[in-house]
């Protein structure tokens, strides 16, 4: 397997993860709904459900962290970083990857597998209602996670290497994105034309090309 084959395996993983880990949305908002419903119509509110509604959404958003990473969606200092060359971009991820990335992500593993493991061996429930609900399961969620982003990380780290060889960021896994809703919006829509379509999507590409290109400036600029 090449470098690029490898990092589209770490990409696939973590966009498997993600995408699975993003039907908990749905789940979360039938319990939501219904607990509105209990509470507010049939005056019989659920004693567990806050629990299990916090535990529920910290799941989506540990799990999907590296989902996020994949897709170079984390926050960053974009002002200062979109105007860096290529190589400096790399170079300052790869320090930051290691210097901070690396040690945290170890000790959220190492930290999570201890909590989880003891909340397994006294089958831990939650004690914020009386009615808790077991709260073990959600925190195995912490060792796993952490072990999902690690995988990504490493990958990015790879892709950091490759840019500082080559002067260009390696190709990512690509997942749907705004472009694409629009044009399925777009394609199926019974009031605009066919020429109108035409030009709102030539449109949408250049406003997604000027996008990226943000981050790359000219070897004569810097």
């Amino acid at each position: 397997m090449n470098v690029q084959g490898m990092l589209y395996t770490a990409d696939r993983i973590s966009t498997w993860a993600g995408k699975a880990m993003a039907w908990l949305i749905i789940s979360l908002m039938l319990m939501v709904c219904a607990e509105v419903f209990k509470r507010y119509i049939l005056n019989a509110p659920t004693s567990w459900i806050f629990d299990a509604e916090n535990m529920m959404y910290g799941t989506l958003f540990m799990m999907c962290g590296a989902y996020t990473l994949a897709q170079n969606a984390h926050v960053r200092g974009d002002f200062l970083y979109s105007s860096m060359r290529p190589r400096v971009q790399a170079s300052l991820d790869l320090v930051l990857y290691i210097a901070f990335f690396i040690p945290g992500i170890l000790g959220l593993i190492y930290a999570g597998y201890d909590y989880a493991h003891e909340s397994w061996l006294i089958r831990e429930r939650s004690n914020v209602t009386s009615e808790g609900p077991a709260v073990y399961p959600f925190k195995a969620v912490i060792p796993i996670a952490g072990v999902l982003v690690m995988i990504q990380g490493l990958a990015e780290i790879v892709r950091s290497v490759v840019c500082l060889q080559t002067g260009k960021w390696p190709e990512r896994l690509k997942d749907a994105e705004e472009i694409d809703v629009v044009e399925q919006q777009l394609a199926g829509s019974e009031y605009v034309d066919k020429e109108s379509k035409e030009r709102a999507i030539q449109h949408v590409h250049e406003i997604d090309e000027i996008a990226r290109q943000r981050g790359q400036v000219e070897d004569t600029k810097l």
